[in-house]
């Protein structure tokens, strides 16, 4: 009877450690895929949910842009992500966005605010990627 209960017990706490893997949302998934150093489907994944608002996204985008992960170094779009990040309030967007743009020219500057103009106005559908 004991050794039932415990097999019970083994197939229920595996059925709920499924069920927690089960309920991992977007931003698990493209963390995962950024910390395997998988960046393509990552930028993906938070492509949209920074079209949908989410700072820590867009930040990451940010810095992904920055670094060159998935995509080639671009200082004028990591510019125009960690600005909207930075204006919802996320941690170290501000800092990102001081960084990035010491890096850059004054026309460069210039376009990724522009970017970010036309980004916004168009609620992400006409965002230069």
């Amino acid at each position: 009877m004991r050794k039932r209960k415990l097999v019970g017990g083994i197939l229920l706490a595996a059925q709920l450690m499924g069920t927690v893997v089960a309920f991992a949302g977007p931003w698990e998934d493209g963390m995962a895929a950024y910390n395997r150093g998988d960046y393509v489907p990552a930028m993906r994944v938070f492509r949209t949910l920074a079209e949908q608002g989410n700072a820590k996204a867009q930040n990451l985008l940010g810095v992904m842009f920055r670094k060159g992960e998935g995509v080639a170094k671009n200082p004028v779009r990591a510019r125009m992500w960690f600005s909207f990040a930075a204006k919802r309030g996320e941690g170290g967007a501000r800092a990102e966005l001081r960084e990035v743009s010491r890096t850059m020219t004054a026309q460069e500057i210039s376009q990724a605010d522009a970017m970010a103009k036309t980004c916004e106005a168009s609620n992400y559908r006409a965002c230069e990627y």
